[in-house]
């Protein structure tokens, strides 16, 4: 027998206060009684709710009841999720702790860059009462905005980014805490921002004016504050400002930083590093640092035969722990690519070589027969592997098989540097650190591809890119804790202790749970819900709707939200939120 939802309007007691009236709806789930509140209509005259209490229990005529419609239906689930998340972590507060209509503005356009990231145009017009496209402006109370009224919010933001930092910091740092630091670029639209630069595009746009942002993060993953650079900033060069923010504005006296080798450099490391006293790193060698070792006899192949691990010592690195580790598949992939790219210069060179004996036109000249081995070395790098002769009429070439097999000894070995103690830290916990760099790079494919689009900057002023940048920060640190709460349901891994344990060593490549290769390979979860990326579970909330449900002849107006699928239901259990008290 199938049950139909009844909707009934409820007179529920509240306390000292005059009782609340609510519109309700019963159902059944599994077999038991279920009750949802669709609407508090407290508010509406004593007429008004009768007639509505007739038309429900039926006492009214086909045509009075047909004149009830909807009006207006806004995507409301995926803003309800977001903004739930915002209010639950207490970033609201954290932002500004009384409430105003700058916080107003600038919480909204945090859910809106998560929901749908757009420009400051477009937003405001999904935020006006004419122009809505979600629930967003309603929820939020800023349904009158306009987009100078948001860029105005930007500028009181950036003028709190200091106080907001500290205060995450407070939140998620403690003395000896791990900060992890990366740095970033992407490219800028125009050339009148002063802060855009001809610099390295790491997301491959070589013509375009550049700018660079450094993330800082907890350990694991949660950003806690960002500092935008000029383009042409190398990535030594930033982690001068980043102490000083550790240190004098979060009232932190012993931290570890965490940085790649082109960060945390030997200069950096004597320059800036050492003299401070609290200060500790975790790094590793560069690749003719490591070069120098094995030159010198200290890393021998014979170190990893029995193990992949161990700890080795140099007069060069006082005062440090190096650990040598190497992985055979990262071995095998490097051979694989060497081997490549030598046979794809070894073509590119033969050209050359058949260019000097070609009957008609032959190449000839040492400067133009250099001139065109340059520009094949410069894009293969691959000079240092071949051995070569030019003459004015001739070019001849072959590997430098000593010099291969040389470089192809150190494969798959890399060395991580530390000021740590073993009292402090073991060498396996310190590969395991260096290797949680990995959150912040999950963190920049989100900030500028997947689901934040930093890329590319439009804003003119130095001032607005960095507020553009800190309230991209502040969307991903909630997405993060969506994303935490919601990996059951994501192909994220939602087990990674079962993901360690299942690891032969620290070394080796991680490897999936098996609750995450199930749901890689069935697209199902262990309830048969289907399995999401984040941006596609989004789309799938905002289909549950707000409506504005009306009968013009009674006077009768209120809102409905859709009734969630088991789905939804699940994704709004997760993360504690409830659509309907939005």
């Amino acid at each position: 027998m199938l049950y139909s939802p009844r909707m009934y309007i409820a007179k529920v007691p509240n306390r000292g206060s005059p009782p609340a009236i609510l519109l309700r709806e019963s159902y059944r789930e599994g077999g038991k009684p279920r009750t949802r509140t669709l609407a508090n209509i407290s508010k509406w005259e004593p007429a008004r709710i009768e007639a509505l209490r007739q038309l429900l229990k039926g006492n009214v005529d086909l045509g009075a009841a047909q004149q009830f419609e909807i009006t207006r239906s806004l995507p409301h689930g995926h803003v309800a999720t977001v903004l739930g998340t915002l209010r639950k972590v207490g970033l609201e507060r954290i932002i500004h702790s009384r409430q105003s209509r700058e916080r107003d503005l600038v919480v909204a356009m945090i859910v809106a860059r998560i929901v749908e990231p757009s420009s400051k145009l477009a937003t405001a017009r999904g935020l006006s009462k004419q122009t809505l496209t979600s629930s967003l402006g309603e929820c939020v109370g800023v349904e009158d905005t306009h987009e100078d009224e948001l860029y105005e919010a930007l500028d009181w933001l950036l003028s709190r980014q200091a106080a907001i930092e500290t205060k995450l910091a407070k939140r998620h740092l403690q003395e000896g805490s791990l900060v992890l630091y990366d740095l970033t670029s992407t490219w800028v639209e125009g050339r009148s921002c002063p802060l855009s630069k001809l610099g390295y595009s790491r997301d491959g746009k070589k013509n375009k004016l550049q700018i660079e942002f450094g993330l800082l993060c907890e350990r694991e993953g949660r950003p806690v504050g960002v500092e935008v650079f000029e383009g042409n900033t190398g990535d030594p060069a930033t982690l001068g400002s980043q102490i000083q923010k550790v240190q004098q504005r979060f009232k932190l006296d012993k931290v570890v930083f965490v940085g790649d080798r082109g960060m945390i450099t030997e200069a950096r490391i004597s320059e800036e590093l050492r003299d401070h006293e609290g200060l500790e790193w975790i790094s590793s060698l560069r690749a003719p640092q490591i070069q120098r070792l094995a030159k010198d006899g200290i890393l021998q192949p014979s170190l990893f035969d029995e193990v992949d691990l161990a700890e080795i010592h140099h007069p060069s690195f006082p005062g440090e722990r190096l650990i040598a580790c190497r992985n055979p598949l990262l071995a095998a992939e490097r051979a694989r690519k060497r081997e490549e790219m030598l046979v794809s210069t070894e073509s590119k060179l033969e050209l050359i070589r058949k260019a000097t004996k070609r009957d008609q036109r032959p190449l000839r000249g040492k400067d133009k027969i250099g001139f065109r081995l340059g520009r094949v070395f410069a894009r293969s790098k691959m000079g240092k592997h071949f051995r070569y002769t030019i003459t004015d009429n001739s070019f001849e070439f072959e590997r430098d098989n000593q010099n291969i097999d040389r470089e192809a000894a150190l494969d798959g070995i890399y060395i991580i540097r530390t000021s740590l103690t073993e009292q402090a830290i073991s060498a396996d916990e310190a590969v395991k650190t260096y290797k949680g760099l990995a959150v912040v790079e999950r963190a920049f494919r989100c900030y500028k591809t997947v689901d934040l689009k930093v890329r590319p900057i439009f804003h003119y002023t130095a001032e607005r890119v960095r507020a553009h940048i800190f309230l991209c920060m502040l969307a991903y640190y909630v997405e993060w804790h969506m994303r935490k709460a919601l990996a059951p349901l994501l192909f994220d891994d939602d087990d990674p202790d079962a993901a360690q344990a299942k690891r032969s060593s620290i070394v080796s490549p991680s490897t999936p749970s098996d609750s995450a290769q199930a749901k890689a390979s069935t697209k199902k979860t262990p309830e048969g819900l289907p399995v999401h990326s984040f941006r596609t579970l989004l789309s799938d909330l905002a289909t549950v709707t707000k409506n504005q449900v009306e009968n013009e002849a009674r006077g009768l107006s209120f809102h409905s939200i859709t009734r969630p699928t088991p789905l939804q239901q699940k994704a709004f259990k997760l993360l504690g939120v409830n659509p309907r008290a939005m």
